[in-house]
């Protein structure tokens, strides 16, 4: 199989870093390494992923610092730079993967030779009714996240691109110094400028916080203004449908009941990014336990 790294750009991340990791780790087909970048943290977000791997000296977890530079985009170059996988993941530090992601992304870019980019459905945690919520993402996600002539646009939550793409887009993709972009669209568009081809996977699954739609419609509405900005930066580029339209009709209604929903979890001392994959997380440790029973040998009569 081809092997896969996880790239964790990581910034103030204290309270969901170790979920994020322990999911990237409790995996059906372990990762090559997971490399979590810390960009001056200023909270415990180092510590943590350093106990973690204290406490966890098995797993293939390693603690980076890009220190040069403040900012996401410079510290998702440091940690895709130094990947050694064959493909390389890009995820978010409140992000949440599935326990079979690695092994969807390595068959998935290892039966399509031509693949050179994937990106899937995701699932708010810190929300209710995960199963709807994924339907939900993957009927919106396959149809409006395009552009051109349909290629599909990666998402930075649940996203991997061959090392070799990587390579060839490096020196390309934009620094955008002035933070207007999105910056997983951004590299979207440098791939489909070498004609790379991008698919979408609906078993790509992972869960995100729905945070971002905690805070104030200015700061909502200046978040769906990278989508305009980074395609006026790539002129070449166009699109029939616009994320931000749907973004903006469920804001009202997330924004209203996220605040209640976070009440009611911490009432019920409930850690939702520890539940969000805990029936498949159960099936995975059932199916290990089965493969490490001895066989018993075969009575005589």
């Amino acid at each position: 199989m081809l092997t896969v790294s996880v790239v964790i750009p990581a910034w103030n991340e204290e309270d969901r870093i170790a979920d994020c990791i322990l999911n990237a780790t409790t995996q059906s087909v372990a990762p090559l390494e997971v490399l979590v970048v810390d960009n001056h943290s200023t909270d415990r977000t180092a510590q943590i992923v350093q106990d973690f791997i204290a406490a966890h000296p098995d797993t293939p977890v390693q603690l980076l610092h890009q220190d040069e530079e403040q900012g996401l985009i410079p510290t998702r170059n440091y940690g895709l730079d130094r990947a050694r996988g064959d493909i390389l993941g890009r995820i978010d530090a409140d992000c949440m993967l599935r326990p079979n992601w690695v092994e969807v992304v390595s068959r998935l870019f290892e039966n399509d030779s031509d693949a050179m980019g994937a990106t899937g459905p995701v699932a708010y945690y810190d929300m209710p009714g995960k199963e709807i919520g994924l339907k939900s993402d993957n009927k919106v996600r396959r149809s409006v996240y395009r552009a051109d002539d349909g290629q599909y646009l990666l998402f930075g939550s649940n996203m991997a691109l061959r090392a070799s793409a990587w390579k060839t887009i490096r020196g390309e993709v934009c620094r955008d110094e002035a933070d207007i972009f999105h910056e997983d669209v951004d590299v979207s568009l440098h791939l489909i400028d070498h004609d790379f081809k991008m698919v979408y996977c609906k078993d790509m699954n992972a869960a995100i916080s729905a945070r971002r739609m905690d805070t104030s419609f200015n700061s909502f509405h200046h978040y769906m203004q990278r989508f305009k900005n980074t395609f006026d930066a790539h002129p070449s580029h166009t699109r029939e449908q616009k994320p931000e339209h749907t973004l903006y009709a469920i804001y009202p209604i997330l924004r209203t009941f996220y605040p209640v929903y976070q009440k009611y979890l911490e009432s019920a001392d409930i850690n939702p990014a520890e539940r969000i994959w805990i029936k498949e997380q159960m099936e995975l440790f059932h199916r290990r336990d089965q493969e490490m029973e001895p066989i018993p040998a075969n009575s005589k009569n």
